[in-house]
């Protein structure tokens, strides 16, 4: 027997647009629903909802032409009503060839919203089938609510599915509409479904209340589910609906199922989606997080040298991504020598030793730093290095007040023996070097250096924002420059470790 193959509907640009402040314009979803047919290969995409505005009308007069041109226009899907003619015709106007007619699927919903009757719903639905059909257009039947219908009248569900059975229905969308079915339900449901009409099309539409919404989506397909409709990032209306990503490789790692889904360009379209709605992802989401293919622990690290000792199924290549291994205080020396190693760096064990203390004292702070940040923290460790540290800062504190200038408190030790000097400046730095050079001019009687200039940058490829690098001129008293760079999380203190390298570098020329 061969493998299952389950069909795929994405209502990111319906569903997942009824997320609180979430609302496309109609290039957006043009540029999303590209990415959705021609790159990751949904089979159908859900787009808008029928007779909301002019603005949804010309989104889906974009989006159907664009689909006819690539020979989609089949995928392309609009939510329409139980309205006579209204839906059908707007569809029409947009060009689009497929709709999925919204009936109601429990009886409260039957005949407290619509205030019907059962019978008198049914002759409704068939009237704009009946239409449908005769204006070339293709349906597929939500029963809304129809979890509810389910637990609290099957009779009906049942009434309404003898009714439809010989339409011209394509499909009939099951939704858990208000997100509350448990997967051991969804098993039942779906059974009694399918053992009743084993001939019909099943779809299953997850909500995530609670947190479920995956779970159900396998438990349905596991029970006779011909397709699932998912989200991109899981949006959509109040916990939202099952993810993309999470549906995809669970089916195919976990039932061997078989689907259209390019997983290389699930990363892709998330980050696209992730833009437009302005809905941030998670760090931890599967799949599409940044962290989920990130180890820190060093014991990981080491374990992977070992025989690839932490790795699963869910290895990075396979959504286009890479595993990196981020580095704080529990990252130990292994990790920080894979790092080194993927990047072709060769240090002496010394120096690996004051990489590794540097990028500890970062995880103390609850700083993660990634292979991305590790050549400059290599860079700020070695470069300019002495073989002594003759100027060692001993403690400083600055203070910042509203209405008051900075104020800096310094003890410095140079070359054995501890100043201390205080002074306010125009900022936090400013203040700290005032007191600097008040203690050179006082104690030693040495010229400070003069500032030329100051400049402040993320390390380039830096994806966290652990680091901060201060890069600082000097110009010295026989007209010579001299740069130095500071690298910390804080930028006062980046520009702090700068200066003390400077000073540093003065009293080994001495």
């Amino acid at each position: 027997m061969g493998k299952r193959f389950i069909e795929i509907m994405d209502s990111t640009l319906r569903d997942g647009e009824q997320t609180n402040g979430v609302s496309f314009v109609p290039h957006e979803k043009l540029m999303i629903a590209r990415m959705l047919l021609s790159q990751l290969h949904v089979d159908r995409i859900e787009v808008a909802s029928a007779r909301v505005s002019e603005g949804e009308k010309d989104a889906v007069r974009m989006v159907c032409r664009y689909a006819k041109q690539i020979g989609r226009l089949d995928s392309v899907e609009v939510l329409g009503f139980v309205d006579g003619h209204a839906s059908v015709d707007w569809l029409c106007d947009c060009g689009c060839r497929t709709m999925n007619l919204l009936a109601k699927g429990s009886l409260k919903h039957c005949t407290m919203q619509l205030g019907k009757t059962p019978d008198e719903h049914i002759n409704d639905i068939k009237a704009v089938l009946r239409y449908a059909a005769e204006r070339g257009i293709t349906v597929n039947l939500y029963l809304e609510d129809w979890s509810s219908g389910m637990n609290d009248s099957p009779d009906y569900v049942f009434q309404l599915m003898d009714a439809l059975r010989e339409s011209h229905v394509r499909r009939f969308m099951l939704p858990d509409t208000l997100g509350i079915m448990n997967p051991l339900q969804a098993v039942e449901y779906f059974r009694k479904m399918v053992k009743r009409y084993p001939d019909a099309h099943f779809d299953f539409h997850a909500h995530n209340d609670y947190d479920l919404a995956v779970s159900n989506s396998l438990a349905a397909v596991l029970s006779g589910a011909k397709g699932l409709h998912v989200t991109v990032n899981g949006l959509g209306e109040r916990c939202g609906n099952a993810p993309l990503s999470s549906v995809q490789v669970i089916l195919k790692d976990h039932f061997d199922a078989e689907t259209s889904i390019n997983e290389e360009k699930l990363m892709d379209a998330s980050r696209m989606v992730e833009s437009y709605s302005g809905i941030t992802i998670a760090h931890n989401q599967p799949i599409i997080g940044d962290n989920v293919f990130t180890q820190v622990a060093g014991v990981h690290a080491d374990g992977d040298q070992k025989g690839g000792l932490y790795h699963n199924a869910l290895v990075p290549e396979r959504f286009g991504r890479r595993r990196e291994y981020a580095m704080g205080k529990t990252s130990g020396r292994a990790n920080i020598a894979k790092n080194l190693q993927e990047l072709g760096l060769e240090l002496t064990p010394e120096q690996t030793r004051k990489v590794t203390q540097r990028i500890t004292e970062l995880g103390d702070r609850k700083e993660v730093v990634t292979q991305d940040d590790l050549p400059y923290i290599v860079s700020d460790v070695l470069k300019h290095g002495v073989s002594e540290e003759k100027v060692k800062l001993v403690s400083y504190q600055v203070s910042l007040a509203y209405g008051l200038k900075p104020l800096a408190n310094v003890k410095v030790e140079i070359n054995g023996r501890q100043y201390e000097g205080h002074s306010s400046g125009d900022g936090q730095y400013d203040a700290f070097v005032k007191a600097l050079r008040l203690i050179y001019k006082k104690y030693l009687d040495r010229v400070f250096p003069l500032l030329q200039n100051y400049a402040v940058t993320i390390p380039p490829g830096g994806r966290t924002d652990a680091l901060v690098q201060t890069v600082i001129t000097w110009q010295m008293p026989a007209g010579k420059l001299l740069r130095t760079r500071g690298l910390d999380a804080d930028q006062t203190e980046a520009a702090i470790k700068a200066t003390i390298k400077m000073l540093n570098i003065i009293e080994e020329q001495k």
